[in-house]
């Protein structure tokens, strides 16, 4: 049986007077493409906040193919190969696609950004995904 490239167990997140997630499980295959569908306040984006280490879960766990995964940081996501594109327009209006992708992480000379090679790594980000 092929591990899966994503594994949550349980995971539960609380805010003060809501519960967001209450023990959340599910796996995705490696190559496998979802969509994570629900009501406003359902728990998708904190979801998605856990998996890219902007959020920790109160309790319960996740793997990345097979290895206990629990990030600190976004940074310690993106290390481990783990981003997250936020659809909210308004915190990214009127940027390109290769903008939106490399946002977090720009590739600067000094104080210039280097277009070419922001536009290299989108293009590879998207070829990944097809």
């Amino acid at each position: 049986m092929a591990i899966s490239a994503i594994r949550f167990d349980r995971v539960s997140r609380h805010f003060p007077g809501v519960v967001a997630l209450r023990d959340v499980s599910f796996e995705i295959a490696e190559g496998s493409c979802h969509a994570l569908c629900g009501e406003n306040g359902a728990g998708k984006s904190t979801l998605g906040k856990i998996l890219a280490g902007i959020l920790s879960p109160d309790s319960g766990s996740f793997e990345l193919f097979g290895k206990p995964a629990r990030f600190r940081t976004p940074a310690d996501a993106r290390a481990a190969g783990v981003a997250i594109v936020h659809q909210e327009l308004a915190f990214a209006e009127g940027l390109t696609v290769a903008e939106n992708l490399c946002l977090g992480d720009l590739p600067v000379r000094g104080l210039f950004v280097r277009f070419s090679q922001m536009a290299d790594r989108a293009r590879r980000l998207l070829e990944t995904i097809h």
